[in-house]
């Protein structure tokens, strides 16, 4: 029988295969290990039920995209949680996020939280500057929350974000009667207790499907999933109209004479914030061998 895995957790898959039945627990055949391949949280499957009521992945059906961290499977949109307030966030760690995003055909929706304690409208406005969907709300006071709940509605959704930027209650928000645990924020540190740990699916009235995730500080050592360099300015949407009018076959958007994006970046039609995030994704892209990016 097919279902979808909605919770992975130390080598256990609950699987759903029918929304009026009970979630089946299931283990993942040991050919899975040999040929390197993980289920995923948003994997379609099919299984073995056995006898004691559990099962047995047998096959995952194919992908319409998947990430390794965090790990999920077939998500139409990378909700990605950020705050101008204690712990703020780094706009670089937003936009590599978004780059991968965009590698993997999923679309990113930005999120400031926290606007009562610090407006983000300066943010979210940059982010629309440049093309995408970008909301501030809150979290303690509702500010905002029906907005986001239109735009995830019927859509697969990944939530993501640093710690202590509010996933959790965001999704208490979204639909109370999850309950999800959040965590207090360490001030000595600047960045929030991790309360979640592990991934899981939650279905909203709305008829949305989330993902809530483990902060993103792990999308800042995964060299494994960063984008080719070659793939790079692709992946910043905003760059897309200029790609074609650079002096030199092949320009980097780095330093080159004649760049057509380095001029837009000067003339205020791209963010300086977004090339400079760009150049230091390529930077570092130019360090990574071959073998180590994923498809």
């Amino acid at each position: 029988m097919e279902g979808i895995i909605l919770r992975a957790l130390s080598g256990f898959y609950d699987v759903m295969t029918d929304p009026a039945a009970e979630l089946v627990r299931c283990r993942a055949r040991g050919k899975f290990r040999h040929q390197g391949i993980s289920p995923l949280v948003g994997d379609r499957v099919e299984i073995t039920l056995l006898e004691n009521q559990t099962g047995m992945v047998d096959k995952i059906l194919p992908r319409k995209n998947f990430f390794q961290r965090p790990a999920v499977a077939n998500m139409d949109q990378m909700i990605i949680i950020a705050s101008k307030a204690i712990p703020e966030t780094d706009p670089f760690l937003i936009d590599r996020v978004i780059s991968l995003a965009e590698k993997r055909s999923c679309e990113p929706v930005i999120v400031v939280n926290k606007c009562d304690l610090k407006p983000g409208d300066e943010l979210a406005e940059l982010y629309r500057r440049c093309g995408f969907t970008a909301l501030t709300v809150s979290a303690e006071t509702g500010q905002g929350v029906e907005e986001l709940r239109q735009a995830i509605a019927g859509k697969v959704n990944v939530f993501t974000g640093n710690s202590g930027v509010g996933k959790s209650s965001l999704l208490n928000r979204l639909e109370p009667g999850f309950h999800i645990r959040t965590g207090e924020i360490s001030q000595a540190l600047g960045r929030g207790r991790h309360t979640t740990r592990h991934i899981e699916l939650y279905r909203l009235s709305n008829g949305a499907v989330i993902a809530d995730t483990p902060g993103f500080s792990s999308f800042d050592s995964d060299q494994g999933e960063a984008v080719k360099k070659e793939e790079l300015a692709e992946t910043f949407r905003e760059f897309r109209p200029y790609l074609g009018d650079c002096r030199f076959v092949g320009c980097a958007h780095v330093k080159e004479k004649g760049c057509a994006v380095r001029k837009a970046v000067k003339a205020g039609e791209i963010p300086q914030s977004r090339h400079d995030s760009y150049v230091r994704l390529y930077e570092q892209a130019k360090e990574y061998k071959q073998w180590e990016h994923k498809a």
